[in-house]
């Protein structure tokens, strides 16, 4: 299996960035960390290897990116303003330096956006806002609204809220969309969410696929036993869904 490590000094973000890249061909696949997980951990997780049929095949590229959320969303040493404008700017890392390189190595024109618990709430939300770039969502264990508690997981702006968290929520916008070319966009991606029957971030995903049943989005929402919000969940799910 192709391997690869790159890393750059971010223009966007002003620090180095690090991912690493598996496979040769296929489908190109940004994968997000959980809470503030790194570059490296879906392989030493074992959920690489997981895959390694489909990278082998040609099927999946994996772009697994670093992520800076103890700069951002989790940075509670910042107000709320700043950790939001941090994570806008991790956006456009993402946007306009990660996926030139993906297409650079790799013309494929299908991009996935696929996460894991807080990684699963990046990908859901690039790809919402942005889906005449991205094909398909695969998003696991994943809290679609930062703003609120769930369960073992805190509300992340102290009760604070404006235009860029609105914008940052895919329960908050999707509701409100209207622009018929986003919408229609919305509606060619594939789009798959999973979460466990007793995980903490159940009604967020169901807040989600209500959202976009109302808007006529088709989507998959998969309900799974227990908490499964957990690597030893994540290894199936990654093998059957992605």
């Amino acid at each position: 299996m192709h391997r690869a490590y790159h890393h750059w000094w971010s223009p966007q973000l002003d620090r180095e960035m690090e991912l690493l890249v598996f496979g040769h061909a296929g489908a190109r696949v940004i994968v997000f960390p959980t809470r503030a997980g790194r570059f490296y951990d879906y392989e030493n997780w074992g959920l690489v290897a997981t895959l390694a049929q489909h990278l082998a095949a040609g099927w999946l590229q994996l772009f697994c990116v670093d992520s800076i959320d103890r700069e951002s969303l989790y940075n509670f040493s910042r107000p709320p303003q700043e950790r939001i404008a941090r994570h806008a700017q991790y956006e456009r890392y993402i946007l306009e330096e990660v996926l030139p390189l993906t297409a650079h190595l790799n013309p494929n024109p299908t991009l996935v956006a696929h996460g894991c618990s807080l990684g699963a709430f990046h990908a859901a939300n690039i790809a919402l806002r942005h889906p005449a770039i991205f094909s398909k969502i695969v998003a696991l264990s994943g809290r679609y609204d930062l703003t609120v508690r769930a369960g073992r997981y805190p509300a992340l702006f102290d009760g604070y809220y404006d235009e860029a968290i609105y914008f940052h929520t895919p329960t908050h916008f999707v509701p409100h969309l209207c622009d018929e070319y986003a919408l229609n966009a919305l509606r060619h991606q594939e789009i798959i969410l999973v979460v466990g029957e007793h995980d903490p971030c159940l009604l967020s995903a169901h807040q989600l696929s209500q959202a976009l049943w109302d808007k006529n989005i088709w989507h998959a929402l998969h309900i799974w036993r227990g908490e499964a919000h957990a690597l030893p969940d994540w290894l199936p799910m990654v093998g059957m869904y992605l």
